[in-house]
């Protein structure tokens, strides 16, 4: 196979049915945590591959449909907030990182996780740090995930547009901040997040307040 020439990205771990797992969402105050599993196909390379943080969002969005279009096999799942205030938001990364390997339908010889520690899985599995800028299976992850999340974040725009969700995608921002502070979370807000669960008592108190 000619590999294609690509800074960063070993395509000597473009080998057959091994998946790539990546996850996106940790760190927002709101919505599901997003995670993707991958197995590229050896005889279709995709060109571009990089984490996608590093990548325009038209790149991104381009990708994404390559990516469906010519891997092997992939799967998108996720963890709830509901899941994320019950397990934490470790465990729950781990459990939607779970759900995407065991959603493949093809079953992969190894997994090779982003991050430092990998979920209970029944293949052999191993951490990559910094893999979606390693290794093309798990950058082609992080595009699935990313992308699925942004579509999502950019939806609940829509229903709560006083947020300015569809900007920061849930993230801690100024922005953010300030709304949750002046309207009190929604139902996709995470609980357990410090931000958030100031936000819930204070609002709790100001009802007490005025009942």
């Amino acid at each position: 196979m000619n590999k294609p020439l690509q800074t960063g990205l070993d395509y000597d771990l473009v080998e057959e049915l091994v998946a790539g797992v990546d996850e996106v969402g940790r760190g927002p105050l709101c919505g599901a945590v997003v995670t993707a599993a991958v197995i590229l196909d050896p005889c279709r390379p995709i060109l571009g591959l990089n984490d996608s943080k590093k990548l325009t969002e038209e790149r991104r969005e381009l990708l994404y449909e390559e990516i469906c279009e010519k891997a092997l096999a992939w799967c998108i799942a996720r963890a709830e907030v509901d899941e994320i205030d019950r397990l934490n938001i470790l465990h729950a990364t781990m459990l939607a990182m779970q759900r995407a390997v065991e959603g493949l339908s093809v079953t992969p010889r190894l997994a090779l996780i982003d991050g430092n520690r990998c979920p209970q899985l029944n293949v052999p599995s191993a951490p990559v740090i910094k893999g979606d800028s390693k290794v093309p299976a798990i950058a082609a992850a992080s595009i699935l995930a990313k992308v699925s999340r942004d579509r999502e974040m950019t939806a609940f725009e829509l229903i709560y547009p006083e947020y300015g969700i569809g900007g920061h995608k849930g993230y801690p921002t100024p922005v953010h901040l300030e709304a949750l502070a002046r309207l009190g979370p929604t139902p996709i807000h995470r609980r357990s997040f410090a931000p958030v669960r100031v936000a819930w008592e204070a609002r709790a108190g100001l009802d007490i307040d005025l009942a």
